[in-house]
């Protein structure tokens, strides 16, 4: 009669990890990013096909799999001449452009992906992107490992408002900043009948939408740009918007509060909550009523909602730190622009360069640098 093994006799095999890359966007993306941190679970196939779709190119997506279930899905579109071999993550700008990544991927994952990667391309562009990224710190971790040179450029310091901290202080917002706001509501009712309602989910209609880019074509970004970085009107960022929000995962986390006078739309202000960050990405208003603050009164309209509904900070992201830091927000992680550049001559143009890509930036606060020893 064979004698049972003891369970102590048995070897536990590690993991398998397989690598493997293939034409278009990946269901691999929504599985993922479904086990991603919160703060990234937009980064779903809807995502990057709404990004394909209003602004071009055609993407591959490398994934990593962990028996079987992914844990890593990186989509890559070509960047500049073909002969150079690079690559980038497609996506939109707001509020960051990354790839998902499960939050038990693991660093092996990540070294597999850039050993994958280096048979694709020369160099991978990733960002802008904040420090402390999961799929930025990963690929750090594995590029120093690996023999990669990683280039950064700074592109902006973010800023965050802890409302859950500010609160713990004491009233927030404050009775004075109540009282003013009571008193700007008061005179902006003059102009008429005001109506505060939100935007969430299935209310992300095509008529939602011609709501935010009227405001859009009405406000100073149509007076004073040419209009490229409006986020809602045709010839803005509208294309990516409205077909980000056919997935019903990210239309539920986007979000408008929405300021009518008389039913003319007159303010807004748009983010993605996330868990329980909220990123702010655009708000706008008609110049008519701008001395009655509807900005200002639809924020914070907007933020107390947000406390209610569970939100504990708010990214505002770069930009226009002065009024950031009136509502209370301090300085966040830094915003960055990476290339992760793979081992033999790419890597040695990538350190004889690595000069002129961080100029490229703009000029960094001194204590925003990365640690030097992981760039490499």
């Amino acid at each position: 009669m064979t004698r049972p093994m003891p369970l102590a006799e048995f070897t536990r095999l590690p993991p398998l990890l397989a690598a493997s890359i293939g034409d278009g966007l990946a269901s691999a993306l929504d599985t993922v990013a479904d086990h991603a941190a919160p703060t990234h679970r937009f980064l779903r196939y809807g995502w990057f096909a709404a990004a394909l779709a209003a602004y071009g190119g055609a993407a591959r997506t490398l994934t990593v799999a962990r028996e079987g279930v992914p844990v890593l899905a990186l989509p890559l579109v070509p960047l500049g001449p073909s002969f150079l071999r690079l690559a980038a993550v497609p996506g939109c700008y707001w509020p960051f452009r990354s790839f998902p990544a499960a939050a038990d991927a693991g660093a092996e994952a990540f070294e597999l992906l850039l050993d994958q990667l280096g048979r694709e391309a020369n160099a991978l562009r990733i960002g802008p992107v904040y420090d402390g990224d999961p799929a930025l710190e990963g690929l750090r971790a594995a590029a120093a490992a690996k023999g990669w040179v990683a280039l950064d450029r700074f592109v902006a310091e973010s800023f965050l408002l802890d409302m859950t901290a500010l609160r713990g202080e004491g009233t927030w917002p404050r009775n004075s900043t109540l009282r003013k706001n009571r008193f700007h509501e008061k005179h902006l009712a003059e102009h008429g009948a005001l109506d505060w309602s939100f935007v969430a989910g299935a209310d992300w209609t095509q008529a939602a939408f011609d709501d935010l880019a009227a405001i859009e074509r009405k406000s100073w970004i149509a007076s004073r740009t040419d209009g490229s970085d409006a986020k809602f009107t045709s010839d803005g960022h509208g294309a990516f918007w409205r077909a980000a929000a056919s997935d019903p995962v990210i239309a539920e986390m986007m979000w408008a509060a929405l300021l009518r006078i008389d039913g003319e739309p007159a303010a807004f202000s748009f983010d993605m909550n996330a868990g329980t960050l909220k990123y702010a990405i655009a708000n706008s208003y008609d110049p008519r009523v701008a001395k009655h603050s509807p900005g200002k009164l639809l924020y914070y309209r907007n933020l107390v909602r947000a406390l209610d509904d569970g939100i504990a900070t708010v990214d505002w992201g770069a930009g226009d730190s002065g009024y950031k830091r009136v509502i209370g927000a301090d300085a966040g992680p830094a915003i960055r622009d990476w290339l992760f550049v793979r081992p033999g001559f790419p890597a040695l143009a990538g350190r004889l360069l690595r000069g002129w890509w961080r100029r490229s930036g703009h000029a960094a606060p001194a204590e925003s640098r990365p640690g030097e020893a992981a760039a490499e």
